[in-house]
């Protein structure tokens, strides 16, 4: 079978669905997420993280497909970023104090989003200053909080309390710098409506269209827009009027160069799993409102395009030395058009449109021919001094006519004579799906994909976005 003219065939004989052209899968990974757990979001019953691992979720699954894959409360939320690729997720553990302008790799400034779902302790001063400059600079902050009342580590501080001691004793503008507060109050069981928008990019976000929310005990928003005239209410309880000023459930602003949004109940972004001993509530998925997509769709909206906020002047601190965050591959998703510096078999590299690539046009295409045929891709670089490894991760996409559970036609990922990892027709998806590997080298090394295939049905193996970083 041919690899060019006849993929379509291949594509229905899978069983799935072929658009030409279509795009399956979104761009390459620029947005930068931190997420809180510094301020006792795990007390009591709560268990608002996404992951055990911490600060990286990857080192407890590097390649996550569903919220049991990570643990944690907020799993389907971290999970959900992770898969489409274009998220760089990080957890700020307990015991770690919030900074802006620091050396640590956690400070900030390294982060183009800072999520704090429910905190149960007080800010300090200093902690207090470094969110609002962070959001001042350029930054988006996201806000989850809950009803009065919510103490759940009883050191007299709910997220009610915490929130509005935030915006009104911050060192930076004490003066209702996002233009809301938070009510002191309890609303038990009601399912808010969104407002009917076509244009704003929270309620009409590409992770879907967003209907309303649901309160599981939770507070609102008053708004005060002569005090920032941004301030905007996007869903309300029912009963009060859309775009009023009184009511909010979720609210969004922009101060500074940056953007803010606060959600009034943590029940929504609770997927029901978590660790063993708490209660939880399966709200993410709760039909009554469409929640994944609003704390999704506000993600990508306070994340912005990405590198929002000023860039790092001192490189983050990494195991193994001062070497991560530097791409060491040249030309990683092959947008120049051409393979250099990668070396790569006659037509690997390839635009065509018959199978769309991760993101971009361009993408490597081994194999895919229905005939003894082996393709290679190859690039050597230099791993930094004072790294003792390097991470590899790409997107692949296995294709294939094959049926059966026999690996006949294989996708070999080496570094150095060092076999990495074997794919194989397998392994076929309908979509990109994202590899991470370790490469335990140092200095100059070779890092090679073979595809060989045999004599018969047609797999191909398709290849982007890839990277390699120190570690």
């Amino acid at each position: 079978m041919l690899k060019r003219a006849l993929l379509a065939v291949v594509l229905m004989t899978a069983g799935i669905t072929y658009l030409a052209g279509a795009a399956t899968s979104q761009a390459a990974t620029v947005h930068r997420v931190l997420f809180d757990n510094s301020k006792a979001e795990t007390a009591g019953n709560a268990d608002w993280i996404i992951s055990t691992s911490q600060p990286d979720p990857l080192g407890q699954n590097a390649n996550p497909t569903s919220e049991t894959s990570w643990t944690g409360a907020l799993s389907s939320w971290g999970v959900a970023l992770q898969r489409t690729g274009q998220y760089s997720l990080k957890t700020l553990p307990a015991g770690n104090t919030i900074t802006y302008g620091g050396t640590g790799a956690l400070d900030l400034k390294n982060f183009d989003e800072f999520v704090m779902p429910e905190p149960n302790a007080p800010l300090s001063a200093a902690e207090k200053t470094a969110i609002m400059r962070f959001v001042q600079a350029g930054g988006g902050f996201f806000l989850i909080v809950d009803h009065t009342g919510s103490d759940r580590n009883n050191d007299g501080w709910d997220s009610v309390r915490i929130a509005n001691d935030l915006l009104t004793n911050n060192g930076v503008d004490n003066t209702d710098p996002f233009g809301f507060s938070v009510d002191v109050n309890n609303i038990g069981t009601e399912n808010p409506v969104a407002i009917t928008s076509t244009t704003d990019p929270v309620i009409n976000g590409t992770f879907g269209k967003v209907r309303g929310s649901i309160i599981r005990n939770g507070s609102t928003q008053t708004l005060h827009p002569a005090d920032n005239a941004s301030v905007k209410g996007l869903v309300y309880r029912t009963g009060f009027t859309p775009g009023g000023t009184t009511g909010a459930f979720f609210t969004t602003a922009t101060f500074g160069s940056g953007r803010v949004a606060v959600w009034g109940d943590s029940s929504p972004i609770d997927d029901g799993t978590g660790q063993s001993g708490n209660t939880l509530y399966d709200g993410w998925n709760d039909t009554a409102g469409t929640n994944a997509a609003l704390a999704l769709n506000a993600t990508a909206w306070l994340a912005g395009s990405g590198a929002t906020t000023p860039p790092t002047t001192t490189p983050p601190t990494t195991p193994g030395g001062s070497c991560g965050g530097t791409e060491l591959f040249g030309n990683p998703g092959f947008e120049t058009g051409s393979a250099a510096p990668w070396t790569a078999s006659s037509g690997v590299v390839s635009n065509d449109t018959s199978t769309p690539a991760h993101g971009g046009s361009w993408k490597a295409w081994l194999n895919g021919y229905g005939a003894a045929h082996t393709d290679t891709l190859s690039q050597t670089v230099t791993i930094p001094s004072g790294c003792t490894r390097a991470t590899l991760s790409f997107w692949l996409r296995v294709i294939t006519d094959e049926t059966g559970t026999t690996a006949y036609d294989k996708l070999t990922v080496a570094a150095g004579s060092t076999t990495l990892a074997t794919y194989s027709n397998v392994d076929a998806s309908a979509t990109y799906q994202q590899r991470t590997l370790t490469v335990n080298a140092t200095g100059s090394v070779k890092i090679t994909f073979t595809g060989v295939e045999g004599s018969k049905l047609a797999t191909s193996f398709l290849l982007d976005d890839l990277s390699l970083k120190g570690a």
